[in-house]
């Protein structure tokens, strides 16, 4: 499985976490979140796989919280790995980012997760500003897939 970010420190204790994150299509490029703390950032909506919770209830679950749309048919994709520091949850974690495309279909309010904010944001600009090389990969890797590709020509 590819890792992006940097490698594991040795000698450093990691914690698995898995999440479960969306390129997700709208006719004028991808939904995307933009989330204030702790670094304010442009990320692929999605997140923790809960105790108990499968991946895609997961997806679902984060999407809404984080963009305040529901989605319909998830395609997984593919999966990356990161070692990183969560200072929200004081951990240092080793993510294992499941990677799904899904279709928003309808918009229910704003997101209730706070420090978040659902915005639209063409694939071009998307690939220059997406915090994480991961999730700027798999855009790139999938781009063609997606149904807004036609009309960027």
């Amino acid at each position: 499985m590819r890792r992006f970010g940097e490698p594991p420190e040795s000698g450093r204790s990691y914690t698995l976490r898995t999440g479960a994150y969306a390129i997700l299509p709208l006719a004028d490029g991808l939904l995307l979140t933009h989330q204030d703390a702790p670094e304010p950032e442009v990320q692929l909506p999605g997140g923790g796989v809960d105790p108990g919770e499968s991946p895609i209830q997961a997806l679902i679950r984060e999407v809404y919280e984080e963009t305040g749309w529901r989605i319909a048919s998830p395609r997984r994709l593919g999966a990356y790995r990161r070692f990183t520091y969560m200072p929200e949850y004081e951990l240092w974690a080793e993510k294992l980012c499941l990677i799904y495309m899904a279709a928003p279909v309808i918009r229910y309010g704003d997101p209730l997760e706070p420090g978040h904010t659902a915005l639209c944001m063409d694939v071009d600009e998307a690939l220059n500003t997406l915090a994480n090389s991961g999730d700027r990969d798999f855009v790139a890797r999938f781009e063609s897939h997606l149904p807004i590709f036609q009309k960027r020509s």
